[in-house]
């Protein structure tokens, strides 16, 4: 990727804008254009081109000497810092036919996740743009597809729970459930109820992240995590409420407590239902790092930024999928 500053972007004067026709075009016209126009306050440009240094289009940084901008691609961060001269050249852009946005807004459809080092408080204080968390009657359809998809899942869950308790017991003494607490909706505490995969001791030592080819993990227990079988005990989670058939996992309170330090507004998380499975499990593998743990974020604070029924169900076939081809953990 090509980033490139532009010299006199602090400057408050600015060349004068060519009138031109006003040139609308649909969104999907402009986004196919290569180069994007990022406009941001000067303390903030090293900042910015550091973080999307990776992605593959080009950016130029605070350009206000382009004429033509007809079809261009301009994104704007922070603007409530930029002077009033600068703003209004965004208002322009917007007349002669630019596409105009936030640029997290643009990264997130570009990318399919939100680039999470770019968030800051505004972001979230736009509460009308979270459907998931302003609409009651989004909120009712999702409580409508948990109850249906936990009812449905029932009449598979009681049959296959059954074998799986049976071989849970006769493969290692515990018992057949394993409860553990962890921080749902609102910071609020539950209990989440999952069939034991591990040791009964796994955890004598103190609480510790699960990794892959974990040598806690039982051969019953390696089975029923890479089919999500251990999972299917949480349909009595969705039932009282406290879980969403899909949503950000939940996590533990002493593990939650280090990530905030390290990855911005990870608590946001909770602002809604923890879920059985999620936008991050389907599009990111297994992992137990920190760097695991941001980018999971990014994929929940997208799915709680762009919710949608339609975006539940493609996430529930994604899960199908992972389960049936042993895609899981």
């Amino acid at each position: 990727m090509n980033i490139r500053i532009n010299e006199t972007a602090d400057t408050a004067e600015f060349q004068p804008i060519k009138t031109v026709s006003k040139r609308f075009k649909s969104k999907s016209q402009v986004l196919s254009q290569p180069r994007i126009y990022i406009y941001c306050p000067t303390d903030r440009e090293l900042e910015i081109g550091e973080i999307v240094d990776d992605y593959t289009f080009d950016m130029v940084v605070n350009d206000y000497t382009i004429t033509d901008l007809s079809c261009k691609v301009i994104c704007h961060f922070e603007s409530a810092r930029l002077n009033k001269e600068q703003r209004q050249f965004l208002v322009k852009a917007t007349e002669l036919g630019a596409w105009v946005e936030p640029l997290v807004s643009y990264l997130d459809e570009r990318l399919g996740y939100t680039e999470v080092r770019l968030l800051h408080s505004g972001y979230f204080l736009h509460q009308k743009a979270f459907s998931i968390l302003s609409t009651k009657r989004t909120q009712l359809a999702k409580r409508v597809i948990d109850l249906f998809a936990a009812f449905l899942l029932c009449t598979v869950a009681i049959p296959v729970g059954l074998i799986t308790a049976l071989a849970i017991k006769l493969e290692s003494p515990g018992p057949v459930f394993y409860k553990q607490r962890r921080t749902g909706q609102y910071n609020d505490e539950f209990e989440v109820i999952k069939f034991r995969s591990m040791r009964s001791d796994a955890e004598k030592s103190g609480a510790q992240w699960a990794s892959q080819n974990d040598a806690r993990v039982t051969k019953v227990g390696n089975f029923i995590r890479k089919t999500r079988i251990d999972e299917l005990p949480q349909i009595i989670n969705i039932l009282m409420g406290e879980m969403s058939i899909v949503g950000p996992r939940p996590e533990r309170e002493v593990f939650i407590a280090e990530l905030e330090k390290e990855i911005p507004y990870y608590r946001f998380r909770h602002a809604v239902k923890p879920g059985v499975t999620g936008l991050a499990q389907v599009s990111y593998p297994y992992g137990a790092s920190v760097e695991d743990a941001v980018w999971k974020h990014k994929y929940d604070i997208y799915y709680i930024k762009h919710h949608s029924s339609l975006l539940d169900i493609k996430i529930l076939l994604k899960t199908v999928k992972v389960v049936l081809f042993g895609m899981g953990r």
